[in-house]
C-alpha cells in the first residue's frame, strides 16, 4: 500500500506539473497572440493616419495652387486683340505681385479705381512708377523712348497723354493692345492704376477664335 500510495502521489504530482506547464504555455500563446494583434493594430492605425495626412496635404496644395495661379476670368471686349479675344478664358497669377511689382509689358487684371462692382479689366502695363509718358503723332513715348511693339495701330486718341504725365510712387499706366478700341488709363474715368487694385498677372490663356492655348505674351 505504501508503494502504491507513493506511485499515486507521484502520478498526481506529475499530472499537476503537466497541467501547470500546459496552463503556462496557453497563457504564453495567448499573450503572444495579443501582442501580435496589438502590433498589427498599431501598424494599421499608422497606415490610416499616413493616408489621412497625405490626402489633407494634397488638398491643401491644390487649394493654395488654385488661389495663387488658378484663378480664372474672361476677357471682356476686344481691347486686347489680336492676343486675347472677347470671352476668352485666362488664368491669373495672384501671388507674383505680392513679392514683386508689375513690369512694363505685363498683362494685368484689375478693378478700375478699385470698384468691386465693376467687371475685371485686362490691359497691358506700359508705364511704371517714376516713368514719364506722352503720346505724339499716334506714338507712345515712355521716358523719351518710343513704344510701338504692343499696339496693332497708331494711337488715334491720346487722352490724358496729350500732355506729359509722370507716374507717382504707386501708379501704373495701362493700355489695351487694340489701342483704338480700348478704355484704359488714357481715359480720365480710368486713369492710372494703383497696385492694390491689380488682382493679378494674366499668365495663361485657353484657346479662343484665332488665339491658341498657351502663355499670355
Amino acid at each position: 500500500m505504501t508503494e502504491l500510495g507513493n506511485r499515486l502521489r507521484f502520478y498526481k504530482c506529475t499530472d499537476g506539473i503537466y497541467r501547470r506547464e500546459g496552463l503556462l504555455m496557453a497563457r504564453r500563446k495567448g499573450l503572444s497572440f495579443y501582442q501580435k494583434k496589438k502590433k498589427l493594430n498599431v501598424v494599421i492605425i499608422r497606415e490610416i493616419m499616413s493616408w489621412i495626412f497625405w490626402i489633407f496635404a494634397s488638398m491643401l496644395v491644390a487649394v493654395v495652387t488654385m488661389f495663387c495661379v488658378g484663378m480664372r476670368t474672361s476677357v471682356i471686349g476686344s481691347s486686347m486683340e489680336p492676343g486675347l479675344y472677347n470671352g476668352q478664358k485666362i488664368f491669373l497669377n495672384r501671388i507674383v505681385y505680392g513679392v514683386s511689382s508689375p513690369k512694363e509689358g505685363d498683362v494685368v487684371v484689375f478693378l478700375p479705381n478699385g470698384n468691386e462692382k465693376s467687371h475685371y479689366y485686362v490691359k497691358r502695363v506700359v508705364g511704371v512708377p517714376g516713368d514719364t509718358l506722352y503720346i505724339k503723332n499716334g506714338i507712345l513715348y515712355v521716358n523719351g523712348e518710343t513704344v510701338e511693339a504692343y499696339f496693332n495701330d497708331r494711337i488715334a486718341e491720346p487722352g490724358i497723354l496729350a500732355d506729359e504725365v509722370t507716374l507717382g510712387e504707386d501708379e501704373y499706366f495701362v493700355i489695351g493692345d487694340n489701342c483704338n478700341n480700348s478704355e484704359d488709363s488714357r481715359s480720365a474715368n480710368i486713369g492710372t492704376v494703383k497696385k492694390e487694385y491689380i488682382i493679378g498677372k494674366a499668365w495663361f490663356k485657353m484657346a479662343s477664335g484665332d488665339s491658341d492655348i498657351g502663355f499670355v505674351e
